[in-house]
């Protein structure tokens, strides 16, 4: 038998969350992010000088520094946010020349994680939230120094000298053709990181890259892992002492110091790959639909309360030959909510007609997908969206660009509600706001809560739920055009009702999408093979 309950609860309950949400700090899931990207500082050169014996001070030997570690950003499928990654990121420091020739060792470089998706867009210069660059940060600390007083900070953040021979090294010209020589290395470096700053890094990292793999390279050699994209490269090691040996100088009393690393600030946007876009009032039961497609597997967060999905959240829905997808193989007949809800449903003051209400405890325990799997794809589900979302009312509509890349959108309304057709306007207009044109991509409406339509009730009440559905299906024909015909399927997400006709259309849908992609790969191929 089935039950519909108009009862709802208040908007307040939701939109204080939401100020919650706003104000909580740490939160799990994050799809924007500014982070401050530094290369590893090059080690430093070293001052040495071989000794045999019966040679007490024999040629200089000190070795160079090694490189500092470069920074690489690698997307990967197995993380889903960017809350994981650090506000700030500084490579590995290069290792330090020692005696004997011997150089600083390679420093390995650090890979940054990122989700499928994820956009990474560099600060230009004039924006305000980047930060200093290395001859920035310098000259703001020589800021407000005497001439003098400046000379011996840049010195010393540049020249290694042997033990009590600092203040002679400096009058020496030896030192100071090498001191002229160091300044126009740096001029050129400078310049070069000017012109590459000029054209700010972009970066679309929506497919895991694969290695090509040299078939000509010897064998037993291990393959060679992809680090991914480097956005900041290490600083230089400095020079040893041999590196200044010369006629006129036979032994050479100083080195350089490793130069610093390279600073970036970037913008991470994630924008989740998901194959079909859940769009939807709160409360109109998203969440309860996709946990009832994955019979369960997905961590959604459903209550009987409004705004109860804050984040994002991806589903896999895996299909059979025959139709048949998991959400069918599973022992629970009504998707109820979750245990964390729950939880938070008993902490609430609930009246006693309510609680006689409340539908029993059904078990949780998950069915096995054992049959053979013949498609798949991915779903997201989405926090509510209202009126004025475009103003920052509610949530707002930020959250969208986790489904700017969906193939399809599905409207899903509250067929238990006075009037769904106002609900569906409502969730076009605010797509085409923060978007115009992503209501295009609507395939689909889906008027959940439709229990009456079963047949279970009075005649009057099927009679009525029969003639909404009908308007509903009049005003999409009519009113929700883009060039191509919607479907419109009521379903009960609750109790799994024609949920199989839903994944039928669905897979039909991204199907059709990824043929047309394949079809445009070939004909790219093409182009490429005849041009």
């Amino acid at each position: 038998m089935f039950r519909v309950l108009f009862q709802r609860r208040p908007f307040s309950n939701g939109v204080s969350r939401t100020e919650r949400k706003r104000r909580q700090g740490g939160d799990t899931f994050l799809d924007h992010v500014i982070i401050h990207v530094r290369g590893g500082k090059g080690g430093n050169g070293c001052v040495a000088f071989h000794r045999e014996k019966f040679k007490a001070m024999g040629p200089p030997s000190g070795g160079n520094g090694g490189p500092g570690g470069d920074i690489y950003i690698l997307p990967t499928p197995a993380l889903t946010s960017l809350a994981s990654i650090p506000k700030r990121v500084r490579g590995k420091p290069g290792m330090h020349g020692r005696g004997t020739w011997q150089n600083g060792r390679n420093t390995p470089p650090t890979i940054i994680h990122v989700p499928l998706g994820t956009v990474v867009r560099e600060l230009p210069r004039d924006d305000p939230r980047r930060a200093k660059d290395t001859w920035e940060a310098e000259e703001e600390a020589l800021e407000g120094l005497e001439v003098d007083a400046r000379r011996v900070r840049m010195l010393d953040s540049r020249w290694v000298h042997y033990p009590r021979s600092e203040v002679d090294n400096v009058h020496r010209d030896a030192f100071k053709q090498a001191e002229a020589a160091l300044w126009r290395e740096e001029r050129e470096r400078r310049r070069a990181w000017m012109q590459r700053a000029a054209r700010p890094m972009h970066l679309d990292l929506s497919e895991v890259e694969q290695v090509v793999e040299d078939v000509n390279a010897p064998l037993a050699l291990g393959k060679t892992d992809h680090l991914g994209h480097l956005i900041a490269r290490g600083g230089g090691g400095g020079s040893g002492n041999p590196h200044f040996l010369s006629p006129v100088n036979r032994s050479p009393k100083f080195a350089t110091k490793g130069h610093e690393g390279e600073r970036v600030t970037l913008e991470l946007v994630l924008k989740i790959i998901a194959d079909v876009g859940l769009v939807g009032m709160p409360n109109a039961g998203k969440s309860t639909l996709l946990r009832a497609l994955t019979g369960g597997r997905t961590k959604t967060e459903v209550a009987s309360y409004a705004f109860t999905t804050l984040n994002p959240v991806v589903g896999v829905i895996r299909v059979a030959g025959d139709g048949t997808f998991e959400g069918q193989l599973h022992d629970m007949h009504v998707f109820e909510e979750t245990a964390v809800e729950e939880a938070h449903r008993l902490q609430q003051p609930t009246a006693p007609e309510a609680t006689e209400l409340m539908p029993e405890h059904t078990s949780t325990s998950l069915g096995q997908f054992s049959i053979l799997e013949s498609f798949r794809f991915t779903i997201a589900d989405n926090p509510g969206l209202i009126a004025r979302a475009s103003e920052d009312v509610g949530l707002g509509h930020s959250f969208l660009r986790s489904i700017e890349r969906s193939h399809a959108l599905v409207y899903v309304v509250d067929f238990a509600g006075p009037a769904p057709w106002d609900e569906l306007r409502v969730l076009r207009e605010e797509l085409d706001k923060y978007q115009p044109g992503m209501s295009a991509k609507a395939r689909l409406v889906l008027a959940n809560k439709a229990d009456l339509l079963g047949g279970d009730g009075d005649t009057s009440a099927v009679y009525a739920a029969r003639e909404k559905l009908r308007r509903l299906e009049s005003y999409v024909q009519t009113e929700m055009t883009g060039g191509r015909v919607m479907d419109v399927v009521p379903i009960s997400a609750k109790y799994g009702q024609n949920l199989k006709r839903v994944v039928g259309l669905m897979q039909g849908y991204v199907g059709e999408a990824r043929e047309g992609g394949r079809r445009l790969d070939q004909s790219l191929l093409h182009d490429d093979v005849l041009y």
